[in-house]
């Protein structure tokens, strides 16, 4: 599950939405075995998970001259920037 999480990627044609639930299901899912993610390392992963092609500005203005970012913080940008 962890290796499905770190290549977890968005697939031509999903919708961000769709791409942010399949990825919130995956994170349950660690959950349910007791596998701890940082909330960093979960709103970084998304972000990774992202094409450069597209999103790499969204990435860059998201992340400027921030010292941390919540995976909550970066699934409400995403929904309201699709």
């Amino acid at each position: 599950m962890k290796r499905r999480l770190y290549c977890f990627q968005l697939k031509r044609g999903v919708s961000i939405s769709n791409h942010t639930n399949t990825y919130t299901k995956l994170l349950a899912d660690l959950v349910k075995v007791d596998v701890v993610i940082d909330e960093e390392d979960k709103a970084l992963i998304l972000l990774s998970s992202l094409p450069d092609e597209r999103y790499e500005i969204f990435v860059l203005i998201l992340i400027n001259e921030r010292t941390s970012l919540s995976y909550s913080e970066v699934t409400i940008a995403l929904v309201i920037s699709s």
